[in-house]
């Protein structure tokens, strides 16, 4: 009968805990030294896991007196209730009386992140088949009815000395609700958990930071001192190296390398490049790490040929802990990039496509995409790249893959300094999070980019100018007064010219501007910086013609800049036999009038 009594009791008391993969705080030892009735029902209100009359238990499973497992540890493995070999808890074995107990503490963050693992994994959102549909309601119902019961001090009190009959009964009891209702708690729940409600949970569990200096010793040597640091899941780690580069004739080079960490150990190598051919060059390598095991040693050897003007073919073989051989081919051309790779090794075997297209602007945008499958699993990726400053590269790509799940990396390239943030979404392959990772670095950029980069460049743009430009003004004024004196000398010699172009129905300068013109509409509110040049130019007229050289036209006779640190342009309106022509030239392009292409129509 004590028994019984005692196998009902764990039941009671421990269905909830072990549903959500916890253990029940336990205050202290049990008194006495054997398993009487009473002493069972003081061992319930301590909240002991399991009870006196049973033996130590051997690797995760829980025997009964005989060292064999009871019908009840049979059905609750079964179940996947006691999964005590599954419990993510420390265990401490307490001595007592000559019999054995666990002990298992279980606060409230470990209630809270138990129910946020277990309701991601049976949530009937993540099913599609009617089958598991269904025991995932069943089981995403039972969760949220023990988690309301453990997460409150009070109720879990009362079931922790009366199980589920003091809290509304062995069945569904109060807690019946329906799938609707119980989606809306879950999210309440999430809610309370983490911030931003429906945002998917974000780790940052791997950061990447490296640096490069490269400092050349002679004509042929250079040194190149590189450093990274690193961390992964509250791991850290970081190396250093120093090469030694020289430059033994024109078609080679060699290398020594010398490194050192905290997670490999030393490293020793050497490397040898050589031109073969005019078409074709080898690479080999080979050195030893000095790591905790033992030596490491290894080497690759790449032979590499040029199929085209913008093809290259690739062959690598590696030997020593990840031997392997590789073989790909490579195209680069100015818009386009795409790489095709196959490898054949040991521990890993791939095959790999990516494509990268090149946006012909001045900020150097790419898009990229890639797809690579093998032993590992899947993995597809995609993202961009683009140019924010004259020495930095920011770059977000979109990771997804069976069974490496969503991960956004983000790397930030500044001169020789490399900085990348790999922010790890989701373990499975959830739409929600590719969604979140695709839009939400694209709407941060825009906004970034145009509240703050864009306002900021230009204000830093207009500060540059007026320091130049005050630093400049009285070389300004120097220039101005000797290019109206110029002009003023060239009177007398511009009315011969225009005499002698009239006469012959040549080359006639009726108007030319040099300067800034403002011809975009939404730049109407600044004006135009323009100097009158007509008299100079004409002056330059002979033969009925007028060359100008390709170079800034700030140093003409008669010029100087009215615009200093802007973008100038040279405009001109011109007769020639008798027709209006136009045209409008950059600072430093060479121009040529007359021109065919210059004539005005008699319609504009």
């Amino acid at each position: 009968m004590a028994a019984s009594l005692d196998d009902d009791l764990e039941l009671d008391n421990q269905d909830y805990y072990s549903l959500l993969n916890v253990g029940k705080e336990v205050r202290g030892p049990r008194p006495g030294p054997g398993p009487g009735p009473d002493q069972t029902r003081a061992s319930v209100d301590q909240g002991v896991l399991r009870l006196m009359d049973r033996g130590p238990s051997s690797e995760g499973s829980v025997p009964g007196p005989s060292g064999h497992q009871t019908g009840t540890d049979r059905d609750l493995m079964d179940q996947g209730g006691s999964t005590l070999g599954l419990m993510e808890v420390s265990r401490v074995l307490v001595s007592g009386g000559g019999s054995s107990r666990k002990v298992v503490l279980a606060t409230q963050e470990d209630l809270k992140s138990s129910y946020r693992r277990l309701c991601m994994l049976y949530h009937p959102d993540k099913h599609r088949d009617p089958e598991l549909k269904q025991q995932a309601d069943l089981l995403f119902n039972q969760l949220h009815r023990a988690y309301k019961v453990l997460s409150d001090p009070q109720s879990r009190a009362i079931y922790d000395i009366f199980g589920k009959k003091g809290t509304g009964g062995g069945g569904m009891g109060v807690w019946a609700s329906t799938p609707p209702d119980l989606f809306d708690r879950y999210d309440e729940d999430f809610e309370e958990m983490m911030p931003g409600g429906g945002f998917p949970h974000i780790e940052i569990n791997k950061m990447h930071i490296s640096q490069s200096i490269e400092a050349p010793l002679t004509n042929k040597d250079t040194a190149v001192l590189s450093g990274s640091l690193s961390t992964h899941n509250g791991n850290g780690g970081g190396n250093i190296n120093m090469v030694v580069r020289r430059v033994t004739s024109a078609k080679g080079w060699g290398e020594v390398e010398v490194g050192a960490g905290d997670v490999l150990g030393p490293l020793f190598g050497l490397k040898v490049f050589r031109n073969l051919t005019a078409r074709c060059f080898l690479t080999a390598q080979c050195g030893v790490q000095f790591s905790p095991r033992g030596l490491r040693p290894n080497c690759s050897l790449m032979t590499a040929r040029h199929l085209d003007h913008n093809t290259m073919g690739y062959l690598q073989w590696r030997c020593g802990p990840n031997s392997a051989m590789t073989t790909s081919l490579v195209r680069d051309t100015k818009t386009t990039h795409c790489t095709l790779a196959l490898q054949l090794g040991v521990l890993n075997s791939y095959l790999m496509m990516s494509y990268q297209y090149k946006f012909q602007d001045e900020d150097q945008t790419k898009v990229k995409g890639s797809l690579k499958t093998g032993w590992f699993g899947t993995v597809v990726e995609y993202g961009a790249e683009r140019k924010i400053s004259r020495h930095s590269v920011l770059s977000a790509t979109v990771s997804m893959g069976v069974p490496q799940g969503v991960t956004l990396k983000i790397r930030l390239s500044r001169a020789s300094q490399t900085y990348l943030f790999p922010v790890h979404l989701t373990d499975q392959l959830l739409p929600s999070a590719v969604f979140y990772a695709t839009v939400g670095p694209l709407l941060l950029y825009v906004a970034v980019h145009r509240l703050i980069v864009i306002p900021y460049t230009r204000a830093q743009k207009q500060e540059d100018l007026e320091l130049q430009r005050k630093s400049s003004a009285t070389d300004i004024a120097k220039k101005k007064q000797e290019a109206e004196s110029a002009v003023l000398l060239m009177q007398e010699s511009v009315r011969r010219v225009i005499e002698g172009e009239e006469s012959k129905m040549g080359l006639i300068i009726l108007n030319a501007w040099y300067g800034k013109f403002v011809t975009d509409t939404s730049q109407k509110q600044e004006r135009a910086q323009v100097i009158d040049v007509t008299v100079p130019l004409q002056c330059m007229v002979k033969d009925s013609k007028l060359i100008l050289t390709e170079a800034s036209k700030v140093g003409l006779p008669g010029f100087y800049d009215p615009c200093v640190g802007e973008e100038k342009s040279l405009k001109l309106l011109y007769q020639f036999r008798g027709v209006l022509h136009q045209v409008l030239s950059a600072d430093c392009e060479a121009l040529r009038i007359p021109k065919q292409s210059h004539r005005i129509d008699a319609e504009s």
